[in-house]
């Protein structure tokens, strides 16, 4: 599946620190468990990640006549 393809899955996404100082993203889906550590500066670099592709993805959704989803 690519990063552009629609699915069906759905799953829980927490995010938070833990006590050893990492920045742990945890996604659980269908059964599986996943913890995803970071340390703090990769995890800055994965936020400002995260805002770019927001901001790209309402470039694409106006550009569509498309409102955004909330």
């Amino acid at each position: 599946m690519g990063i552009d393809k629609e699915s069906d899955i759905s799953a829980n996404l927490q995010i938070g620190p833990t006590t050893l100082g990492m920045v742990r993203i945890y996604v659980e889906a269908d059964g599986l468990e996943l913890p995803l550590d970071f340390d703090p500066e990769e995890a800055e670099e994965i936020a400002e990640e995260l805002r770019a592709a927001a901001e790209a993805a309402r470039g694409m959704g106006s550009s569509k006549g498309k409102s955004p989803k909330r």
